[in-house]
């Protein structure tokens, strides 16, 4: 029984929508303000969200993720922790431009990193295998900090995907059927013996 109170739950969700979001435009270590739906989307979440129970939000430390967990935590009235190793993957060279010009650009390089699975690096940037790793130090060290309680993580779609992927035995290749949908709570445990994936598209928030 005492074991039971050793687990931490995580509640993964990815922020809502920017202008560079509506603009196709990639992000990365760069930032830009959620849209006046954004930040509709951040509040109605904060309402959706009051169905489970939450102890506190974990948010990268981008402004889109912060003002987002900000938003939700207006509902939920719980603390706000940042979290810089939830940042986004770092697209180097390939921020602010849409996928459509780097495929008129660098098609070929775009081909060769698309087939490079964990080791997929933007010229510049950072590869998966680093996201994932900070990433999944990050709630380690959670699950240290407050055992027992259950977190909301606020973060960006490659940080989503690398955990819950690796957890999943993925490879990152296009040939894989699409697992994650786009705007859902997935959820992860962390006990004694390392964290695990226990629901993927648990609730829609959209």
């Amino acid at each position: 029984m005492q074991d039971r109170y050793k687990i931490i739950r995580f509640g993964l969700i990815r922020h809502a929508q920017t202008i560079w979001n509506r603009d196709k435009k990639i992000q990365g270590h760069s930032d830009s303000p959620l849209t006046a739906e954004g930040e509709r989307q951040a509040s109605s979440w904060g309402q959706l969200l009051l169905r489970y129970s939450w102890d506190r939000i974990l948010v990268s430390d981008a402004g889109r993720a912060m003002t987002t967990g900000e938003r939700i935590s207006a509902f939920l009235r719980i603390p706000i922790e940042i979290e810089p190793r939830l940042r986004e993957q770092d697209w180097g060279q390939w921020v602010g431009k849409t996928v459509l010009q780097i495929k008129s650009e660098a098609a070929e390089l775009l081909d060769e990193q698309t087939t490079a699975s964990w080791d997929f690096c933007p010229p510049g940037g950072e590869d998966r295998k680093s996201v994932l790793a900070r990433s999944h130090e990050a709630l380690e060290e959670a699950f240290i900090r407050w055992p027992g309680e259950n977190v909301l993580v606020v973060t960006h779609e490659g940080v989503i995907k690398s955990l819950i992927y690796y957890l999943s035995g993925r490879k990152f290749l296009p040939c894989e059927p699409r697992l994650l949908k786009s705007y859902h709570l997935h959820l992860l445990a962390h006990d004694s013996d390392g964290l695990r994936l226990e629901a993927v598209n648990e609730l829609a928030l959209l």
